[in-house]
């Protein structure tokens, strides 16, 4: 068995941070997302893995590199315009073959991985298998009905949906999908959508089996999902305090420190990470928050918040509450009078004063 990922979407939801990083590298718990899908790909024993990218291939290409620090083997496949998730299947099927493969979205995680939804497939031998999970905006996804052990009908973000069990961005197929991608039109999007190539297996007899998520899922395509995920994984934090703590701080609940960082005069309050080389002085760092390696957060509250690489947060009168922060940000508050808001704003960006 082989596994597609695909990460060929530009992440239009996730700007400004997606004008210069690829939504799969945004980091959850100091890791990007794509690498947790890598890692149940290869703990379900799939070694074989084509990425699908698209503007943001060389990022992709350079954080993932030949798959070998996960155990895999990576090629990599180009996306010219993102068409849809069928037309991925479309243009891998040199790489794929005739062999049954996992289809996982790169922007999705898994608490309980995807071992056990592979062994189900391989054991009741269907054509196709689906993932799904309740949720309560089900118009947002795409939606399955079911009759009995049996898939009915699958639509694609439907207005009226019939059920709540949403499809989670991960399928298995055997080699019969290839000829369903190939017999459906482009929706109303203009895409080749997989709800459409599923349904086309349905309604010509084929067997398509389900599972329901044990656990959480996410899908990180809002800030809020990724503040989200990041809550749910840190919430499992193993404590480890690698770098230097000083005697006037304070580290409480689960927090790790990564070796190289440094703690002086701090109150912080896991679940927490704290990355490789990062100054933490004079502030407090609260539950749930994710700062990156070589960051610089001086004379600062933050909480609830993911902080990317090489950023400096300093000198801040009020709490950094429910915020994504992009690599190589700088925030602070002068102290010159008169008091003033001065902002530099890129394209598509939203700021919130409260």
């Amino acid at each position: 068995m082989k596994a597609l990922v695909l990460s060929g979407g530009r992440g239009t939801r996730l700007r400004p941070i997606t004008h210069t990083r690829a939504k799969q590298l945004i980091p959850v718990a100091n890791q990007p997302v794509l690498f947790y899908g890598l890692k149940a790909i290869a703990e379900a024993g799939i070694k074989e893995v084509g990425i699908v990218v698209g503007e943001t291939h060389e990022e992709i290409e350079s954080a993932v590199g030949n798959g070998k620090k996960f155990g895999l083997q990576v090629s990599y496949i180009q996306q010219a315009e993102p068409l849809g998730l069928a037309h991925a299947v479309l243009i891998s099927k040199k790489f794929l073959g005739n062999e049954p493969f996992v289809m996982y979205l790169g922007d999705n995680l898994l608490k309980s991985g995807i071992k056990k939804f592979v062994e189900q497939f391989n054991k009741e031998k269907a054509h196709a298998g689906i993932l799904l999970a309740r949720v309560k905006n089900p118009s947002s996804f795409g939606v399955a009905e079911l009759k009995g052990d049996r898939v009915k009908r699958l639509v694609e973000k439907p207005k009226k949906p019939k059920s709540d069990l949403a499809l989670v961005g991960v399928y298995i197929f055997d080699q019969t999908i290839h000829t369903a991608v190939r017999a459906i039109k482009p929706s109303s999007r203009g895409e080749l959508e997989i709800t459409d190539a599923i349904q086309w297996l349905i309604d010509h007899g084929k067997k398509v089996r389900f599972s329901v998520v044990d656990g959480w899922w996410k899908d990180t395509g809002k800030v809020e999902d990724l503040l989200e995920a990041n809550r749910m994984i840190l919430d499992e934090l193993e404590p480890k305090v690698l770098g230097k703590v000083d005697a006037s701080s304070k580290i409480e609940f689960r927090v790790r420190i990564e070796k190289g960082a440094v703690v002086k005069n701090s109150r912080i309050l896991g679940p927490a990470v704290i990355g490789a080389g990062t100054l933490i002085e004079n502030s407090y760092i609260g539950p749930f928050t994710a700062i990156a390696e070589n960051c610089k957060v001086k004379n600062a509250e933050i909480e609830h918040s993911i902080i990317m690489a090489e950023s400096r947060i300093e000198n801040i009168s009020r709490r950094l509450s429910d915020s994504l922060v992009g690599r190589n940000t700088r925030i602070s508050c002068s102290k010159q009078k008169p008091g003033a808001l001065r902002l530099i704003i890129g394209d598509s960006s939203e700021v919130e004063l409260v």
